[in-house]
């Protein structure tokens, strides 16, 4: 016991050093600019790295076009695997690895080629025409802050729980299947779960109560409201956030943490201190996975919240539907070029949305 002591202790004292050792350099300019070899190797590979793949993406941009142009963008498919495939064995990587190269990228062709597809067929005026449309803003706008509240509610509930299950205990395995089950549950049938569990006749349909000094009065109702839609949202995607938090919290040293203790620290602050530093990329990564899913979620959220009331700055109080939703009705009631055009905005912003988490919340912002 006194070998384990002793050798947290000096655990602790290497990782103290190690952060006084930064500290000290981002303290002192002249330490911190000096770059060793390594430090240069190391960078020259990330620039090398980067222009490479920055070149790669250029070239793939350019045949997709050329193909688009040309009337045959199905060539392009063809042209991606080939070049991943010579890409490969230029490399050297055998044929095991051009194998690998091959069927991965015709798997990333199937994923990509719609996307581009759908943007590239595009009428610009018409995209522009539906940007200014209000009721395409409101939709937008929603997709953006529902799906914000149910990330912010899977994070805030779902972390204590990756906590837990990453410490183990008797019967976890059948806590994670609980946990994953809204994965394998169809969309329709987790609207319907919502309203069953929490609707009229429901857990908690028809609580209701009032707070005398403000003179609000809260009703707890899911169909129809920004509650049910902000529900069902958290329903499908709060997997994401715990099973991203939980291989997290499983990844930090568990010495780490001992040395902590062994120091007088209390299980909260080796969380604060310890555990919540050293896994919060992880916990961040899980919250824009639950956010991007509930962005993307329809089946739920028209059964349980098909139009909702909520505030929106410019105008107050008003009634409008999730994007997807708005998407699809507009798909019916005006066709393809219009639901295609809303559906452009509507990848723009969410793609905009991912590059700037990523950027801020990535050492040297993500990239290679």
């Amino acid at each position: 016991m006194s070998t384990d002591t002793e050798s947290g202790r000096e655990t602790a004292r290497g990782e103290t050093g190690r952060r006084g050792d930064a500290a000290g350099r981002q303290a002192d300019g002249s330490t911190a600019s000096a770059r060793t070899p390594a430090d240069e190797r190391r960078l020259a590979s990330r620039v090398g790295t980067g222009t490479a793949v920055l070149a790669v993406l250029v070239v793939q941009l350019v045949a997709f076009a050329v193909a688009f142009r040309a009337g045959y963008p199905g060539a392009y498919a063809g042209f991606a695997v080939f070049s991943a495939g010579a890409v490969a064995a230029y490399r050297r990587r055998g044929a095991f690895g051009v194998l690998a190269a091959t069927l991965g990228t015709t798997l990333l062709v199937a994923l990509g080629l719609p996307l581009l597809m759908l943007v590239a067929r595009q009428d610009p005026a018409l995209v522009a025409e539906m940007a200014a449309d209000p009721g395409v803003q409101q939709a937008l706008y929603l997709s953006v802050y529902a799906p914000l509240l149910a990330a912010g509610a899977s994070v805030a509930l779902g972390v204590p729980l990756a906590l837990v299950l990453a410490r183990g205990f008797p019967g976890q395995q059948l806590v994670e299947s609980l946990v994953d089950l809204p994965l394998v549950v169809p969309h329709s049938v987790a609207g319907l779960a919502i309203l069953f569990g929490f609707g009229e006749g429901g857990a908690f349909g028809g609580v209701e109560f009032t707070i005398p000094i403000i003179d609000f009065t809260f009703e707890f109702a899911v169909l129809q409201t920004m509650l049910g839609m902000v529900l069902a949202m958290t329903f499908v995607s709060a997997p994401f956030a715990v099973n991203a938090a939980r291989e997290a919290f499983e990844s930090v040293p568990t010495r780490v943490e001992w040395a902590a203790r062994t120091l007088g620290a209390n299980r909260f602050e080796t969380f604060r201190r310890v555990t919540a530093p050293l896994a919060w990329r992880g916990v961040l990564t899980g919250g824009v996975l639950a956010w991007a899913r509930a962005v993307s979620e329809f089946g739920a959220v028209a059964i349980v919240a098909y139009s909702v009331e909520f505030f929106y700055p410019p105008k107050g109080e008003i009634t409008a539907q999730h994007a997807p939703v708005f998407i699809y009705n507009t798909y019916l009631s005006s066709g393809l070029d219009r639901s295609g055009a809303v559906a452009v905005l509507l990848l723009a912003l969410s793609a905009l949305i991912f590059l700037l988490v990523r950027t801020v919340a990535y050492d040297e912002g993500g990239w290679p």
